[in-house]
């Protein structure tokens, strides 16, 4: 009689835990992967969907369609609400609400990261994040539906306002989204209003740090700052935001505290690990830090528990960024551990290899860093876009995408411009009304850039 197959458990279907998948497909194993969304959502480009260039579809291809060919992968729709290591026992919730209990013999969690408002969670109804679908066609209301308001406000202070959009935080994400709002003020919209000049919103980043970008360096910092002056991009540097509501961001600088009337607001300033970190922390004893991440061995694993790995935004080891590259290089240094370990050799410990970072700031601007190379302008664009083109999952993604792009940066058109205000009963200024005051973080959240 032979022996039972290993069961490996995946959790969280992102850049940490799909390429572990995709290295134990159709390997002598039995893997079961747990989500509760039924799609892997490649973070980066989801600003693209927030401003018009990008569909949901190009960015978050199905779970299911992805491993269509690894027979030997199950993919579960399910929230994981807690583990018994002891009894190698993952619990979870399906959408009915069924409670079930999925065993394993190996237990990769690479449950991500989501926002975080630093103990101001009601930021969130009038200030939404970058971490989810939801979260972006959110922002591409409030963007787009900026523009329509401002065409039939009432009076000069009104419109200035609805022409006014501030971007909480200076790093990859901020930056990239204040951008991509100039661009549409500046480009895509210019011809098409009778009442304003979309070229008119007035886009601002407020920041605490001293430069944009700071994670890559003076010079390209300096870069970065401008080629954002020249887009018409303010930059509030050294401004901590302690309010936000319906009517804009109160800052407080050295000078005092200033408000800034605006109603549309992005959050672009820090993550914290999932919950389940934490969890995990208190089965093991192992430390969970400030930022939410639990802290494991050289091997990625959890104390006491060899078969137990954490990997990506909620594993903290050596100070590693929270990056994409980290989350799919330790799902995939998990999925090579157990595969040694079948076959009898030991385990090594993780190295991280950096293959350095890249920001897009406009049409044909971007900054890069590799190494001791660094570029910005058209030649980092363009590395810029082959990085992600790379990255990003199937053909048919790859090819739809670089149409949008080659649409909306040699010409003004933005294919995915639609929005809907029925939830808010026809009001654009109303926050979204299945927006949570205080959210939840994703299980399944993304390993992203972090600022």
């Amino acid at each position: 009689m032979s022996a039972p197959r290993h069961r490996v458990v995946v959790v969280g279907g992102g850049f940490g835990g799909l390429p572990a998948c995709r290295r134990l497909a159709n390997r002598s194993v039995d893997v079961t992967l747990i989500d509760r969304r039924n799609h892997h959502l490649f973070q980066p480009l989801l600003y693209q969907v927030a401003t018009g260039i990008l569909s949901p579809g190009q960015v978050a291809p199905a779970l299911r369609h992805v491993l269509r060919r690894a027979p030997n992968v199950r993919v579960v729709l399910s929230e994981v609400t807690g583990f018994d290591l002891d009894h190698h026992v993952v619990h979870t919730r399906s959408p009915l609400g069924e409670e079930s209990d999925v065993p394993f013999d190996s237990l990769i969690v690479a449950a991500g990261s989501g926002q975080t408002y630093f103990g101001h969670d009601e930021f969130a109804l009038y200030a939404p994040g970058m971490k989810t679908i939801d979260d972006a066609l959110e922002l591409r209301r409030r963007i787009f539906g900026a523009f329509e308001a401002a065409e039939t406000a009432r009076d000069e202070a009104e419109r200035s306002a609805w022409l006014t959009a501030v971007v909480v935080g200076a790093g990859p994400t901020g930056v990239e989204i204040a951008g991509q709002i100039r661009e549409i003020a500046t480009r895509t919209l210019s011809r098409e209003f009778r009442s304003i000049q979309p070229r008119a919103m007035h886009v601002i980043i407020v920041d605490g740090g001293s430069e944009p970008l700071s994670t890559f360096g003076n010079h390209l910092s300096q870069i970065a700052r401008r080629q954002l002056t020249q887009l018409g991009v303010e930059l509030r540097m050294g401004a901590r935001v302690v309010g936000v509501d319906t009517d804009g961001v109160e800052i407080e600088t050295t000078s005092g505290r200033t408000h800034i009337g605006a109603r549309t607001v992005v959050w672009a300033a820090g993550v914290h690990a999932s919950p389940l970190a934490a969890l995990l922390g208190a089965a093991t004893g192992a430390d969970v830090d400030r930022a939410g991440r639990v802290s494991v061995l050289p091997d990625l694993t959890l104390p006491g528990h060899p078969e137990v790995f954490a990997v990506g935004d909620m594993a903290a080891l050596d100070d590693l960024p929270g990056v994409a590259e980290v989350a799919m290089q330790g799902g995939l240094h998990a999925a090579n551990t157990i595969l040694r370990r079948l076959q009898g050799e030991d385990a090594v410990a993780f190295r991280y290899r950096d293959l350095g970072s890249v920001a897009t700031i406009g049409r044909w601007r971007a900054v890069c860093s590799v190494g001791r190379l660094r570029l910005s302008g058209v030649a980092a664009w363009f590395v810029w876009m082959f990085v992600h083109l790379g990255f990003l999952n199937g053909f048919a993604s790859r090819a739809t995408t670089t149409l949008s792009w080659f649409r909306s940066m040699v010409g003004r058109t933005r294919p995915e411009r639609v929005f809907s205000v029925a939830h808010t009963g026809g009001d654009l200024s109303a926050p979204d009304a299945v927006r949570s005051i205080i959210q939840p973080l994703p299980l399944p959240a993304l390993q992203t850039k972090e600022e």
